[in-house]
């Protein structure tokens, strides 16, 4: 039972690695590849630079410790040997320093390309995922993935080349210095102290991970929930539960806290275990040229040498912890983050697609069905023909499916059966961003980016000139606001636009549908936050926007689609009654009822 998982597990981090490896030795770069090779290059200098150093303490050691002492070899051991350590030290000190340097110099160009692709693949893949995801997704806990997922590969892409690959080659000199200069009892001392701590240190840290799991859990959600109570910072003041979020935020972090103090005290383990290990190896080899140097085998520069050398070992060994530590850390954050970029998006372009072509805009809808999963239906059998020019205005109680035959046009999702067509072609089989190109919306709920007005408004066609997004202001009754304020057009809306009340972001949403001008318009309740005098203006200019153009209205207040074409009454998913406005007055069913509670109620 406990065999398999560890086997997913492993099999899921090779295939990370798998992953991340293209981005060091990318296809078709000749400059990105030279510049791996030149700094792999620098790399083993630099540890030649460093295994040679304890040689020139040796010889040093040796020249100061002839027969006949230090009077007899004074210009031996006063000139030649101290001066030459001195030199031969410097030399190698900045020799690694240098070639070390040199090699993050240039392959900084390509860690940094690297990241800058992996960043834009995961932002590019979390906008094609569907609407369905995103909905079922904490956007902080997805954000706190991304985050740690990048800066995981950072640290692979930067430690597997420049400290993974250059330890193993330096313990492979050093013992293979040992086994030249001192024997096999000195080479095997040496395999047994690494194999023992590397063994230790791997098994201490599979222990550690699925602790620091825990922790990265439980700080996703500490972080989710202090994200939700500040997005929700009114609703928070409403009801005076700044304790209540401050409790649960407090809660959540309790949680992180225990599992952070196991962290470390896991850790203060492993360190300890190390230290223990490494000493011990350590003693066993100076023990063993204290000896040689007792029966005349060894000389005391040998002595020397061998503790310098074990202390390259030691240093090195003493990072691979900490390397082996991080590297699993970054295994698993970005594990999460190629498993967020393995979901597959529900709504995909069909192979060969092509653009949309939009003439007159006649959008049908072809018995359509849709639901969320078996158990919860949205619409059933739906049929609507919506002529070019023509406006169709979508009404019924709430959960009647109203918006969701909007997000059906503009293909957040796909029909569980049948079709839906604008001037004959299938929408599933046409691009997705050509399909969205041409279909103009005006949600209820607007969002805005935060940043000035004139870059929500510009949204709605990058290349739009400031006369352009002043005219789309205007026509949307916003101009004279804007221009009342300290910055006008400057003026940053803050987050979300909470700057701004709900009709000055609704205008805005409609100044920015306005400038994208496409021949298909989406209005789910594009008035509903404005007041009367302010609806009627803008009314106007939305009757003028949709003039020649396929208008699909939702609305909750009827007066705004007594002119429509054709009105579709929705009840559970259901056409209940099509008509124009007098046509279903004259039939006396559910439209006229509502018609009539909504004349009662603002008469009242």
């Amino acid at each position: 039972m406990t065999d398999t998982p560890q086997k997913t597990g492993r099999e899921a981090e090779w295939r990370v690695v798998r992953d991340v490896m293209p981005y060091l030795w990318p296809k078709g770069e000749t400059d990105a590849r030279v510049r791996v090779v030149v700094a792999m290059g620098f790399l083993v200098l630099a540890k030649i630079a460093t295994v040679v150093t304890p040689f020139f303490y040796k010889y040093a050691v040796d020249a100061m410790t002839e027969e006949g002492g230090i009077e007899a070899n004074w210009r031996t051991a006063f000139l030649v040997a101290p001066v030459a350590l001195v030199i031969a030290y410097a030399v190698s000190r900045i020799a690694t320093v240098l070639f070390a340097q040199m090699r993050d110099a240039v392959f900084s160009r390509v860690g940094q390309r690297a990241l800058r692709r992996l960043a834009l693949r995961t932002f590019g893949h979390i906008h094609r995922l569907s609407l369905r995801f995103h909905l079922e997704r904490k956007t902080g806990a997805m954000s706190r993935i991304m985050e740690r997922g990048i800066k995981g590969v950072e640290f692979l892409l930067r430690f597997v080349l420049f400290s993974i690959v250059p330890l193993m080659l330096e313990l492979l000199l050093v013992t293979a210095i040992f086994w030249a200069s001192f024997g096999g009892w000195f080479a095997v001392s040496i395999v047994v102290t690494i194999a023992l701590y590397v063994a230790f240190t791997f098994q201490i840290t599979e222990w550690r991970v699925k602790i620091r799991r825990e922790m990265n859990a439980q700080d996703q959600d500490a972080n989710q929930k202090a994200i939700d109570a500040l997005l929700n910072y009114e609703t928070v003041k409403y009801f005076s539960a700044e304790r209540r979020e401050a409790e649960r935020y407090d809660g959540a972090m309790a949680l992180y806290e225990n599992a952070a103090v196991r962290t470390q005290t896991t850790l203060a383990f492993l360190n300890i275990g190390q230290s223990v290990i490494i000493t011990a190896g350590l003693g066993t080899v100076m023990v063993l040229a204290a000896r040689g140097v007792a029966d005349g085998t060894l000389t005391v520069g040998d002595f020397v040498m061998v503790n310098a050398l074990m202390m390259q070992v030691s240093m090195p060994l003493n990072f691979l912890g900490t390397v082996y530590r991080e590297i699993r850390q970054a295994l698993i954050d970005m594990g999460e983050m190629f498993g967020l970029l393995d979901t597959p998006p529900d709504v995909t372009d069909a192979p060969g697609a092509k653009p949309l072509q939009v003439g007159r805009g006649r959008v049908v809808f072809k018995n359509v069905s849709f639901g969320y999963g078996e158990e919860r239906t949205i619409l059933h059998d739906l049929t609507i023909d919506a002529k070019g020019g023509s406006t169709i205005a979508l009404v019924g109680h709430s959960g009647a499916g109203k918006s969701t035959v909007a997000r059906l046009l503009f293909r957040f999702y796909d029909p569980t059966s049948g079709r839906i067509t604008i001037d004959g072609q299938d929408i599933s089989q046409v691009t997705q961003e050509s399909l969205r190109a041409q279909i103009g919306v005006v949600p209820q709920d607007t969002v805005l980016f935060n940043d000035t007005i004139r870059y929500n408004i510009g949204y709605g066609r990058a290349d739009a000139t400031r006369a352009e997004i002043e005219e789309a202001a205007r026509l949307a009754s916003i101009h004279d606001f804007i221009m009342d304020l300290p910055d006008g057009y400057d003026t940053a809306v803050g987050e979300r636009g909470l700057k701004l009340s709900g009709g000055e972001k609704q205008r805005v949403a409609i100044a920015r549908t306005i400038l994208k001008n496409p021949p298909i318009l989406i209005l789910d309740e594009a008035t509903s936050a404005l007041d009367t005098a302010t609806e009627q203006s803008i009314q106007a200019s939305l009757r003028a926007l949709g003039r020649n153009r396929t208008v699909f209205t939702i609305a909750h207040r009827l007066s705004t689609v007594v002119d429509a074409t054709e009105i579709v009454v929705l009840d559970g998913g259901r056409v209940i009654e099509r008509g124009n406005h007098a046509e279903l007055l004259a039939k006396g069913g559910t439209y006229a009822d509502m018609w009539a509670r909504q004349e009662t109620s603002e008469a009242a």
